[in-house]
């Protein structure tokens, strides 16, 4: 699960935003969710930069997106905004392979992830502190999200945005793409996300993995979200699995669970 920086090479497009007050963001991750994501961002006329363990450069010529084989060639072109769109897995090695003194320092650091206190944690531990940080869980994915993102819920939380200086105005923009793409915006913190995601998400992985980890052949758009959005059940290991119980309280849910059916989970 460690992320593997690929060898350096040149961009392959040049491709950028032409409003000067448009925002450059650098996505790391360039899979599925983050291609879809990335497209969200474009329709709201900001740039995307993006680097990933795969090779997308020719998807990326395609579609006016500048594609670097090494995060540290991404972080060299400043960034306002670098999103993490890893696996839950990969991200922690991935935040501390990131190259932060090519970084301006009023960048903004957001990720995707389907939990919250968890890399809410990790981006204060590493990051330094002028930097922004703002955790996102966009309740959506490409299947759900493929005719728009209206009414969709993005919740968010500004962990960390200093008020003074252009950071807030650089983070209300980026939160602008959501809102402008029609996204319902719930802004909680990471820790109230959790709990209310608790109970969900323990109860959507437990039934995966009843199912011997294959998708189940009928799911709703909202149990679509509630995923990981880089991940899906085929997908997930069972180190993955266990990490995401442990993120998510469950100890709490089974008492809870214990105490309403009589029986264990």
């Amino acid at each position: 699960g460690a992320y593997e920086e690929p060898s350096p090479s040149p961009s392959v497009s040049s491709t950028e935003a032409q409003d000067p007050s448009a925002l450059r963001v650098g996505i790391i991750g360039f899979g599925n969710f983050g291609q879809f994501i990335a497209r969200g961002i474009q329709r709201q006329g900001h740039a995307v930069l993006a680097t990933s363990r795969s090779d997308y450069s020719e998807y990326c010529s395609a579609h006016g997106i500048r594609f670097f084989r090494s995060l540290e060639a991404l972080c060299e072109e400043q960034p306002d905004v670098l999103l993490v769109c890893s696996s839950i897995l990969s991200t922690e090695s991935v935040v501390r392979a990131t190259p932060l003194a090519k970084l301006r320092p009023d960048t903004i650091v957001a990720d995707v992830l389907s939990v919250k206190q968890f890399p809410r944690n990790l981006l204060l531990e590493i990051l330094p502190p002028e930097f922004g940080i703002v955790c996102t869980h966009p309740m959506f994915g490409p299947e759900s999200g493929k005719h728009g993102w209206s009414k969709l819920p993005f919740v968010y939380d500004k962990v960390r945005v200093a008020e003074e200086g252009g950071q807030k105005a650089k983070c209300d923009r980026f939160l602008s793409i959501f809102e402008q793409e029609g996204c319902r915006m719930v802004e909680m913190t990471c820790a109230e996300h959790d709990r209310h995601a608790a109970g969900s998400q323990f109860i959507t992985h437990t039934i995966g993995r009843g199912f011997g980890a294959a998708k189940p052949p009928v799911h709703t758009d909202q149990h679509q979200g509630l995923r990981d959005p880089p991940a899906a059940y085929g997908e997930h290991s069972e180190r993955q699995f266990r990490s995401i119980l442990r993120t998510l309280h469950v100890q709490r849910e089974c008492h809870r669970a214990d105490g309403q059916t009589g029986q264990g989970v």
